[in-house]
């Protein structure tokens, strides 16, 4: 440790020196439990072919896709990212309480997470009315099609994330936390990669 000190390179924790020196693997070290990551591996490589996809439709049809966007309100979903983007913080935090067995400070993180989660959720509906008054429809061009389908599967996973962040934090173990925690942080990390893809980029 004092050699990995003195090269400049950060010293790991107590907890993941012991469980690399008992001889796990790197999967062994990951925060939460291993069929959490399974789904949010799944979901990601999900995510992933939905943005090649809209990338894709750009790029063949790129009139339509300029006019769908200046039908949408980037302010809004800035607003959005700054609140999962928060929520991602108070979520951390909560996974850091219940490391340390404080299960009041767990809870009250969760809940500033989950309050933070349930204001995307209604902002997003209020966009969503916004831009169906204006005309927009799922099936209306390929645009909204691959917008309302993008971020719609998006809006189901912070919902899901809610329910699993309340589940977890009930009975405060550090596992189950964490694991919550961990899918919390995938439903920030693939907004955060859309909010330019779907609202910025021409």
């Amino acid at each position: 440790m004092t050699d990995a000190i003195a090269a400049g390179v950060p010293a790991l924790s107590d907890s993941t020196d012991s469980r690399i020196e008992s001889g796990s693997s790197a999967i062994d070290s990951l925060p939460g439990h291993l069929m959490m990551w399974v789904l949010i591996f799944s979901e990601l490589a999900a995510f992933g072919a939905l943005l090649i996809g809209f990338q894709i439709a750009r790029a063949l049809q790129p009139e339509a896709f300029a006019a769908g966007q200046g039908q949408l309100d980037p302010a809004l979903a800035a607003a959005n990212t700054l609140c999962l983007v928060s929520s991602g913080w108070f979520a951390a935090k909560a996974s850091a309480a219940a490391r340390n067995g404080a299960r009041d400070a767990t809870w009250r993180s969760t809940v500033g997470a989950c309050l933070l989660g349930a204001v995307f959720i209604a902002i997003k509906l209020f966009e969503y009315a916004g831009e169906i008054g204006r005309g927009a429809d799922i099936d209306g061009n390929t645009f909204f099609t691959l917008y309302f389908l993008l971020t719609g599967f998006h809006l189901l996973h912070v919902a899901l994330g809610l329910a699993i962040l309340l589940g977890v934090a009930w009975h405060a173990h550090a596992a189950a936390v964490e694991s919550g925690t961990c899918f919390w942080h995938m439903v920030d990390l693939v907004w955060l990669v859309m909010f330019p893809i779907v609202y910025l980029m021409r």
